[in-house]
């Protein structure tokens, strides 16, 4: 086993979704330590001290399973991430040259808090499959206490304050095994353990020592893996082929889950992750930079994180360094750009760039029969009083339907919406013909012994149907 770091280019791509995943929820809008959302850290993949765990449902561990087809003489290249909180406080300096705690130190150009810093940390392993295959192998890490001051300075360059940086020891173990499967093809099941080691115990600080802001700074925060075969591939855990799919049901994934991760149709990395990703995950082309906020849209945080006073502005820019890049994002942003982010239809992509495959998910969106069209378009002057579609008729099956007409409703041959499918069979009377401006007809109907259709009638509340998803019923 070794510890060498890994070549870059082989998580490259991989690593912009983990990054993502490593920052998810750090510090959300509008960016300031005061606003409520932001009193309550580290949300994702928090490997707790033993300790603390069990009697406050977080965990101390991830167990990732997986199925891999390796290749003779194939390593294992491993990479945890991890973020280790650091905790800030902000001292004001006073004029007999000592420090004192304070909740707010104002500079002209932000106001500095204290705050939990998010601080980057990786372990890396590579260990050859042949090694695993004769047992466990385990790698533990220390990332020790520290304690780091950092001056603050006014405008005329005189110390007013300081930022004092404490960080707690954080212990930790990777335990790795490879279990040969009984297949047809030369397969193992890999598991990899992330366990939290630490020996802090509640209480052992005092009276703080019981509050989970005790526990954080010895915590695992945002875990996750980047696993990389150099020599074969993973099999991907939601979509695996027919022979492996017994084996793939009995791997347990606790507090993460794996998938495909690097290039897309490649299946050498995998990404195990506290967020549920699918297969391949990317970074959306439009995005413009980490705004630590994903559950919200990026066109909408960078035209609110604009809309923010100057107050505001200088608060957040006082949080962390992040928040305050996210400011500059904001306020910087050239207007091309913010356009960029304005209504993206990947579907369109076939269009707008002929060169880009088109998602196979999306073929029906291009098919010219998806679409019920009439032999003369409504905006036809021979067509028969195209200015009151209630008066249309229209032919189905030989018979002319029209208002007044009883079908049959027959849902489920296209696209249809869930609740359509409950009225299968049921009969409906035609209210009203209606054209679209792509020339597609929809037929406005009435369900009967419906008690609410006059209400229906009296709002234009109908529901809608194709000409192919309903049959002509003899008229009352």
């Amino acid at each position: 086993m070794t510890t060498t770091a890994l070549p870059e280019s082989r998580f490259a791509v991989a690593r912009q979704v983990a990054d993502a995943v490593l920052f998810e929820g750090y510090v959300l809008y509008p960016y300031r330590a005061s606003a409520a959302k932001n009193r309550l850290r580290w949300q994702f993949g928090v490997l707790v001290p033993p300790a603390w765990g069990p009697a406050h449902d977080e965990h101390s561990f991830q167990r990732t399973e997986l199925v891999m087809e390796p290749r003779s003489a194939a390593t294992l290249a491993v990479e945890l991430r991890f973020l280790h909180a650091q905790r800030r406080t902000v001292e004001e300096a006073r004029t007999d040259g000592s420090f004192a705690a304070v909740p707010e130190l104002h500079l002209p150009d932000r106001v500095l808090v204290p705050w939990d810093e998010g601080t980057e940390e990786r372990v890396e392993m590579t260990v050859p499959v042949a090694e695993l295959e004769e047992g466990e192998v385990s790698l533990p890490f220390v990332r020790p206490a520290r304690e780091e001051t950092e001056p603050v300075l006014g405008p005329d360059g005189r110390e007013v304050g300081r930022l004092v940086r404490r960080t707690e020891r954080a212990d930790g173990v990777l335990r790795l095994r490879a279990e040969q499967l009984d297949l047809p093809y030369r397969a193992f099941k890999l598991t990899v353990l992330v366990e939290n080691t630490s020996d802090w115990t509640p209480h052992a600080d005092g009276a703080d020592g019981a509050d989970r802001d005790a526990a954080l700074p010895r915590s695992l925060v945002a875990a996750h893996l980047l696993l990389g075969l150099s020599a074969g591939s993973f099999l991907s855990m939601t979509d695996p082929p027919e022979w492996a799919k017994p084996s793939v049901a009995t791997c347990a994934n606790l507090h993460t889950w794996p998938v495909l991760a690097g290039e897309p149709g490649s299946a050498d990395v995998v990404l195990s992750s506290p967020i549920i990703l699918e297969d391949h995950p990317g970074i959306a082309p439009e995005s413009i930079g980490a705004m630590y906020d994903a559950t919200e849209i990026d066109e909408i945080l960078a035209l609110r994180t604009a809309a923010l006073t100057d107050q505001e502005k200088r608060e957040a820019r006082g949080t962390d360094a992040r928040a305050a890049a996210v400011i500059d994002l904001a306020e910087t942003m050239p207007p091309e750009v913010l356009e960029r982010l304005h209504g993206a239809v990947r579907a369109l992509r076939e269009i707008t760039d002929p060169g880009a495959p088109t998602p196979e998910s999306f073929p029906e969106l291009f098919d010219e029969d998806a679409v019920f069209r009439p032999d003369t378009p409504w905006w036809d002057p021979a067509h028969a009083d195209p200015a009151d579609p209630a008066r249309d008729r229209i032919l189905i099956d030989g018979t002319s339907v029209g208002p007044g007409s009883r079908v049959l409703l027959r849902p489920g041959l296209r696209r249809s919406d869930a609740q359509d499918l409950f009225l299968q069979g049921a009969a409906a009377q035609v209210e009203a013909v209606l054209h679209d401006v792509d020339g597609g007809v929809h037929l406005a109907v009435t369900v009967e012994g419906d008690p609410g259709a006059d209400i229906r009638r009296e709002q234009g509340r109908f529901l809608y149907f194709q000409p192919d998803e309903v049959a002509p019923l003899e008229d009352a």
